[in-house]
């Protein structure tokens, strides 16, 4: 493991070093995103686009349960890191493999059975039921290989291995961005071919991670001989893991919330929702690299009790990533009719989703704020602030904004709802994180 680059290198060259490589794996998922949505959106059949957005939060609570066994994993690990405890760290790290495996598989089979009443839960009508469905199937099926995907991505990053974790990463999004059209468009599969795609893709990051563990790894395993946990462990990883799966999982909740207040104003409605939440995911995402990229430095630092130095970083981390949003934001609300068009040139798609990205953007430097804190709570084993961080912004705050704020100021009050609750979250972060991590630092020397 690089402990210079832990311990001792300059703060801004530590910070790149970790946040860049998932930045740029981020990045690439973001085009594979927009890739998937614009052959979805080239067929010209709303209600596919409708149904492919109504079935979207499922791919995310794969994301979110494979964050579990990865942010959980890693979080304890980069601890155990910094306390010179290698051998612990490489025994939970078989634990959060093989977890995440039997994870996938359980809920697979679940996801199948409730198929039906899942679907009318997210919001299919009679228009969309078929492509909902058939994204949804897909997904569904290959849930063990998207939960096992995010497991080693989040690991490999506490040993230093940020590069090789982009590269599986990469490599998934890249696979799936070649297979989009041919299943899309060339096959004419639709939504089954854009889930499809993204399985397969799935898979070969797995073989890639799987690859890089048994030959480069020295500290992280798969190796199941002579492996053993206690139950205090699997505690701790879950204390992270699950708070950390609450945000994806909240996401999910807040996408489906949103479509099911907008289907009254109609499908066009939600499809260009679906449109702006694929465009918006170039703030979130890149955010969300930045801030959780550092999470192997602040762990670390952490658990080496290094509170000079774990005050440095997060002074670094508040202020790029705050000014990184500002930047984001103004960017895509600027560039949002040419944006939209990329993907649907139908004027009245253009006119419904650029208000809809605009007011999504007026939270960005708010949402900064709430994922460098939740990043700082789930690095430093905080549970308490991490959880209520993930059932804020887009879970019980963000449910009690667009439920009031559709009433008092119907369609509007819809769009802005998301603005609203990261604004408040944001405010809530900067509570926590008082009365949490800045009493631990505030004495550093």
């Amino acid at each position: 493991m690089q402990n210079e680059l832990f311990e001792k290198a300059p703060v801004h060259k530590a910070y790149f070093k970790f946040a860049l490589p998932v930045v740029l794996s981020m990045v690439i998922s973001l085009v594979y995103n927009m890739v998937d949505t614009y052959f979805i959106a080239q067929t010209g059949n709303t209600n596919l686009v409708a149904g492919v957005s109504i079935g979207a939060p499922v791919f995310t609570l794969m994301i979110a349960l494979g964050d579990i066994f990865g942010l959980g994993g890693s979080s304890v690990i980069s601890r155990l890191f910094g306390q010179k405890l290698d051998d612990d760290g490489k025994r939970l790290s078989v634990f959060c493999f093989y977890g995440a495996i039997l994870c996938g598989i359980v809920v697979a089979a679940v996801m199948m059975l409730f198929r039906g009443p899942i679907l009318h839960l997210l919001g299919a009508n009679e228009e969309t039921m078929v492509y909902a469905s058939e994204y949804y199937t897909y997904i569904v099926l290959g849930a063990p290989f998207i939960i096992v995907a995010l497991t080693p991505s989040n690991l490999l990053r506490t040993e230093g291995f940020a590069t090789a974790s982009m590269t599986g990463t990469v490599l998934g999004s890249v696979v799936n961005i070649i297979l989009d059209p041919i299943f899309i468009s060339v096959l004419g599969l639709g939504a089954a071919g854009a889930a499809i795609a993204t399985v397969i893709g799935n898979v070969c990051a797995d073989i890639f991670f799987v690859w890089f563990l048994l030959k480069k790894s020295q500290r992280l395993s798969v190796n199941p001989v002579g492996f053993h946990i206690t139950g205090g462990e699997i505690g701790q990883i879950f204390a992270i893991g699950i708070p950390a799966c609450i945000t994806n999982l909240m996401q999910s909740i807040g996408m489906a919330l949103t479509n099911r207040y907008l289907l009254p104003y109609g499908n066009d409605k939600v499809a260009s929702m679906g449109i702006v939440m694929k465009i918006n995911l170039i703030a979130v995402l890149i955010l969300v690299g930045f801030a959780f990229g550092a999470q192997p430095l602040i762990g670390y630092n952490y658990g080496a009790k290094n509170k000079a130095r774990l005050k440095e970083i997060l002074r670094f981390c508040y202020g790029f990533e705050c000014g990184m949003a500002a930047v984001i934001a103004v960017i895509l609300s600027l560039a949002a009719p040419a944006m939209i068009g990329i993907f649907m040139p139908d004027a009245s798609i253009i006119a419904t989703g650029v208000p809809m990205l605009r007011m999504q953007q007026i939270g960005m430097v708010f949402v900064a704020v709430v994922l460098v804190t939740t990043c700082t709570f789930q690095s430093a084993g905080k549970a308490v602030g991490a959880f209520l961080l993930s059932v804020s912004r887009q879970g019980v705050i963000f449910a009690a904004v667009i439920v009031l704020a559709s009433q008092i100021t119907g369609y509007y009050g819809v769009l802005m709802a998301q603005a609203v609750s990261d604004i408040l979250t944001a405010v809530l972060a900067v509570w926590l994180y008082g009365r949490g991590i800045h009493k631990e630092i505030r004495t550093a020397l």
